[in-house]
């Protein structure tokens, strides 16, 4: 199965793990795609990830994920620096933050490479730097990530199956075909009609300090992660123990929480602009490519977008090839766009700011389709 190929970078290994599973094979007479799913395009597909193979696409470039975690380690250590000596005032105590802000953003954009088994060849150094970046310098567990993150890539918009729009309907309505559902219901948790107003102060700077920050721990705990716990732990011993050395215990909880919110606000309006816009409904059991360009759309290309999202500007190519490379989506990106035009399938690409205003517009309408579902006679 494409979903199957598309996580696994040692076949041979989790192949292993498939023959308890095994029921049978088919009928010769039977068919091995289901009426659901497009025959053509899931042959195209196969043969379009046959090429990205033989042009070592998926083969990873150690010095570009090197010289990333050294950038970001180098601004873990300024943003601790600039306090140290230059003091704790207004104007080092607002740069530091935003130094330590940049090197959290850049390490969660380096944990999800690690966690899709895209740096190294080996899966057993995929897990290792990822404990290290996702656990010991951001605080969170890797275990945790992977459990959701691996959800969201199976049936990304899926309504009850995709964990990131789990805010449905409790705080957002999202999508258009369940916001009506909802309106019909006479269903209300929020006023909805104003969701693309309220979204400002809550998802984007709440998401991280609020949220997250619980539901990993209580993840780690539940599932018995006692590794990743351990690993966790050592973020937060270094950060008040070295942070703490140069400011008050007030003034380290404000640095902690506000330097959360900005990163939280930075990483929803990054990985909420290639989806949120975009279908969202009940699974439908469609092929692997059409399920995954229903539900993702990307962001023009610049040396700034890539830095600035991590290359989730390519939420497309991410999503078809889930291992590859974030340096090689520029390269497979005009096979995709070819494959979308030959089976009439739209490929969005759109610019930065644009894409950061389509999360309130698809809002915003959502809201309104809720509101004059529930009022309608």
């Amino acid at each position: 199965q494409d979903a199957f190929v598309a996580f696994h970078v040692d076949k041979v290994l989790v192949s292993k793990y498939l023959k308890p599973l095994q029921i049978g094979e088919l009928a010769p007479d039977q068919p091995s795609v289901e009426p659901t799913k497009n025959e053509m395009l899931v042959r195209d597909f196969r043969e379009l990830r046959d090429t990205v193979e033989k042009m070592g696409l998926l083969e990873p470039n150690q010095l570009f994920f090197f010289l990333h975690l050294a950038h970001i380690l180098l601004l873990d250590s300024a943003a601790w620096l600039i306090l140290f000596y230059f003091g704790t005032s207004l104007l080092p105590f607002v740069g530091s933050l935003l130094v330590l802000t940049i090197s959290q953003v850049q390490a969660s954009w380096l944990q999800h490479d690690l966690g899709h088994l895209s740096v190294f060849k080996k899966t057993k150094w995929n897990h290792l730097l990822h404990k290290f970046v996702m656990c010991h310098l951001i605080g969170a567990s890797a275990k945790w990530w992977t459990l959701l993150h691996s959800q969201h890539h199976s049936k990304p918009n899926c309504f009850h199956k995709d964990p990131d729009i789990d805010m449905h309907p409790f705080l957002f309505t999202l999508g258009k075909k369940l916001s009506v559902e909802l309106g019909i219901k006479k269903k209300k948790y929020m006023p909805y009609n104003h969701q693309h107003k309220y979204f400002f102060i809550t998802l984007p700077p709440l998401l991280f300090p609020t949220y997250f920050h619980c539901h990993t721990f209580y993840i780690a705990y539940t599932k018995r992660y006692w590794v990743d716990l351990a690993w966790m732990m050592t973020f937060y011993i270094r950060f008040f123990y070295t942070y703490g050395s140069l400011l008050e215990i007030k003034s380290v909880l404000a640095y902690y929480f506000i330097f959360r919110m900005l990163e939280s606000s930075w990483f929803v309006w990054v990985s909420q602009m290639n989806h949120i816009p975009m279908d969202i409904y009940y699974d439908r059991n469609l092929d692997w490519v059409s399920t995954q360009l229903q539900a993702t759309c990307n962001v023009e290309q610049s040396l700034f977008n890539d830095w600035f999202t991590g290359h989730l500007n390519f939420q497309i190519e991410h999503h078809l090839f889930p291992t590859m490379p974030r340096h090689n989506y520029w390269k497979v990106a005009p096979l995709v766009k070819s494959l979308c035009a030959k089976h009439g399938i739209e490929y969005q690409c759109k610019p930065l700011l644009t894409a950061f205003a389509d999360i309130v517009h698809s809002l915003k309408n959502s809201g309104e389709l809720w509101l004059d579902a529930y009022l309608h006679k």
